[in-house]
């Protein structure tokens, strides 16, 4: 019976610690992760209607900062761009969107959306006269890489947009935050990409842009929206009870209308990366056979395809079909259908594929050896600066230079360098000792001395290879 009793005051006791760790470590969480309490409301409030005017000193920044984004795109610098994305008032108009139709603010809502469609048009008629004027018209890797939207892009507006509006509202706005945010959400990037595919007629590249732009847009506006919403910002209260009830509808169609196409688009973008990405592996895993190499391949999100291109040992048709077959295992490349590109004979080349395919090969096969050369190079470059720093701190040349002139009273000047040698197959380094006679020493003598200060030399230095030149 008794223990019975302490057994069960022992779990009673458990029981209890087990209780306040629970409760000691949800105080925790909700002190951590709680920011409605250090939310300052109304200057929030004040501080996003003041972001949102678009006039006078915020025209010429973004004017300015347009063009130094298109300089930045034009010449592939991603620090101009940066610097460029610093100083840019795009977002103000865009998180006063959100807000507005959180709160039911119809004035703010109008005024914000103005501002947005003034700012786009200037940003893009401004990028539009630099890409018109600039004698560089080729497609940048920067700005190619602002021609479609991928799902990094979105994920990066949802949580840019969230870290940007907790930023704000807290008392003391976090600078440091805001201008993180109008980094890594690149609004002004794509618009210079628009006027630029305008510029030189590039249709497609324009609409790309604009597309990541909008994307960017309003997936910031709508993490807004939904933080608004969290921390309980006051609904703007209007004299008209009728007019409240129809500016509340109104707000909450503009929230939906906006919201349906953006949740859509983000489930086709990840759908689409998903497909990309399980091809890329389904490729490198499954798709072997001894004597054939894979050397491109294509993945067509939209016509649910996947091209691979071989090259040498013709592949039968049964091995083709258990790939097609462990294709069908995959659940996200299930309803694909697997495209093999290969010669008619054994020991096919590139000869018998496409031209625009074997340029594409090609030309793919030319950036990975530049990669590799390039890569060797740096190496041997760095390699070649370690040499010669430790060929040069191999001795102290002061003390050498005392102890030479202790052994031969005929020198009279003594150099150090090092001397890098090629013949045209082989580079080398080679530590080179220059001598300056005395004018009383005769040729014979220059000629046995100096011999005899490399012999030493090598002996002293305990190197393989030296040189030693007399100068006079």
């Amino acid at each position: 019976m008794e223990n019975e009793n302490e057994n069960l005051e022992k779990k009673e006791e458990y029981h209890v610690q087990a209780k306040g760790f629970l409760q000691s470590t949800k105080v925790f969480v909700n002190d951590l992760l709680d920011i409605r309490t250090d939310s300052d409301r109304e200057s929030t409030l004040e501080a996003v209607r003041k972001d949102i005017s678009f006039k006078g000193h915020n025209a010429w920044i973004l004017i300015f900062s347009i063009f130094v984004a298109s300089i930045g795109l034009n010449v592939s610098s991603t620090a101009v761009v940066i610097g460029a994305m610093l100083i840019s008032p795009l977002m103000g108009p865009i998180v006063g969107v959100g807000m507005s139709v959180a709160i039911n603010d119809v004035d703010t809502l109008r005024k914000s959306l103005k501002n947005l469609g003034i700012m786009v048009v200037l940003s893009v008629l401004t990028a539009f006269v630099y890409f018109k004027i600039s004698p560089v018209t080729e497609i940048t890797p920067e700005l190619e890489a602002r021609t479609y939207p991928t799902i990094l892009d979105v994920l990066v507006a949802i949580f840019g947009g969230l870290a940007l509006i907790v930023g704000k509202s807290k008392k003391g706005t976090i600078a440091s935050v805001i201008l993180g945010v109008a980094i890594a959400t690149a609004l002004m990037p794509p618009l210079c990409t628009v006027g630029f595919g305008l510029a030189n007629s590039q249709w497609q590249n324009a609409g790309g842009a604009f597309y990541l732009f909008s994307i960017n847009a309003v997936f910031i506006a709508l993490s807004t929206f939904a933080v608004t919403k969290l921390l309980g910002f006051p609904l703007v209260r209007y004299a008209n009870s009728k007019r409240r009830r129809r500016t509340a509808q109104v707000a909450s169609a503009v929230a939906v209308i906006v919201m349906i196409p953006s949740i859509i688009l983000f489930i086709n973008l990840l759908n689409k990366t998903l497909f990309e990405t399980k091809a890329k592996d389904f490729v490198s895993n499954d798709i072997r056979y001894l004597g054939a190499e894979v050397l491109k391949q294509e993945a067509d999100f939209d016509d649910k395809t996947i091209d691979i291109y071989l090259i040498g040992k013709r592949v039968p048709e049964a091995t083709v079909a258990t790939w097609r077959a462990r294709l069908t295992e995959i659940e996200a490349l299930k309803e694909s259908k697997l495209i093999v590109h290969q010669s008619a004979e054994e020991g096919g080349n590139l000869d018998e594929l496409s031209t625009q395919v074997r340029s594409g090969i090609l030309e793919d096969l030319y950036l990975k050896n530049q990669e590799v050369i390039e890569d060797k190079d740096s190496r041997i470059r760095l390699l070649e600066d370690r040499i010669n720093s430790y060929r040069t701190s191999l001795f102290d040349f002061n003390s050498l230079s005392k102890e030479a002139q202790a052994n031969y009273e005929e020198i009279e000047n003594l150099g150090y360098s090092n001397q890098i040698i090629t013949d045209f197959k082989n580079t080398d380094t080679i530590p080179t000792f220059s001598i300056t006679w005395k004018n009383n020493v005769s040729s014979r003598e220059k000629e046995e001395n100096r011999q005899k200060f490399e012999n030493w030399l090598n002996v002293r230095l305990a190197l393989d290879t030296l040189t030693v030149k007399s100068v006079n």
